[in-house]
């Protein structure tokens, strides 16, 4: 068996295309641009990286953007003075605050500073917990692209077992909650599980998302399972995932690659909650 790959870049070229006749339709009908502020404060090259690909993707949909780029000792006040001006800018429809912040910062107070209504990251204490209670609220990005994914393959996922490795606030625990939503029956395994493969040789649905490179062999994977590898770890100057990919392919039904699996569609559920939070404010809710 070789597993089948979730190709994320051709994935999320489809949904951006999508997007992008709903961006210039909204600007046609209604003469609103759905319009993004992202906050980048620091050095971080990898922040400045994942900030570059989603300048570059609003203008590929058409999404107004702004970002700005602010120094390392930058104080928290300062922060969340700007933070408080693009919540009163009615041309800005989504904020996000590029992690990790730098020491001197909170990320807990400027993500309270953010509008929920704003919130696209959907990290705002209400929007987790509009997620938790089933309400509608934003969803953190990487977990919706997640199940967009899963949803792709058109394989069932009510009634089948799904286990993820990993519990942050991020990314473990919010895809957990929208696979309870989709009628799956949910393990959480983390730092302190003993004898992780006993649960992940379980597993129809593995989404690894630990932060370990090569935490998951072959050895650790049902045959047939679906296997979403979030991790994004630098080793030796390339990136690779939590899944040791060669060994798992072998084995698993379903396999998204890193890098070109799950980031792309991190990026795009960004494009969408932004053009969501546009039609929101166009429509009054």
């Amino acid at each position: 068996m070789s597993a089948r790959i979730l190709d994320g870049k051709q994935l999320a070229a489809a949904a951006r295309r999508r997007i992008r006749e709903e961006v210039e339709d909204l600007k046609n009908t209604r003469g609103v641009v759905p319009g993004l502020a992202v906050l980048l404060v620091g050095d971080d090259p990898a922040s400045h990286s994942y900030v570059r690909g989603k300048e570059r993707a609003a203008a590929e949909v058409g999404i107004y953007s702004v970002v700005e780029r602010l120094p390392a000792d930058l104080p928290q006040r300062d922060l969340l003075e700007k933070i408080e001006a693009y919540n009163a800018d009615p041309r800005i429809h989504g904020i996000l605050v590029q992690l990790p912040l730098p020491d001197q910062i909170s990320p807990e107070a400027v993500i309270a500073a953010i509008r929920p209504d704003k919130d696209v990251d959907g990290f705002h204490p209400w929007n987790v917990g509009q997620l938790y209670s089933g309400g509608e609220g934003f969803v953190p990005c990487t977990p919706a692209g997640i199940l967009e994914m899963i949803r792709s393959t058109g394989e069932p996922v009510a009634g089948r077992h799904a286990v993820v490795v990993g519990r942050s606030g991020i990314v473990g625990r919010p895809v957990a909650q929208l696979l309870l939503q989709e009628n799956a029956t949910v393990t959480i395994c983390h730092s302190r599980t003993r004898d992780l493969a006993a649960f992940t040789r379980q597993a129809d649905i593995l989404v690894a998302a630990a932060g370990r490179p090569g935490l998951i062999t072959g050895e650790m994977v049902k045959p047939g399972a679906m296997v979403i590898d979030v991790g994004v770890n630098r080793v030796d100057g390339r990136l690779v995932g939590d899944v040791r990919f060669d060994e798992v392919r072998e084995v698993a039904g379903w396999l998204t690659p890193v890098p070109g699996g799950v980031g792309p569609m991190t990026i795009t559920m960004l494009l969408y909650n932004t053009l969501w939070s546009a039609k929101r404010t166009v429509n009054g809710t």
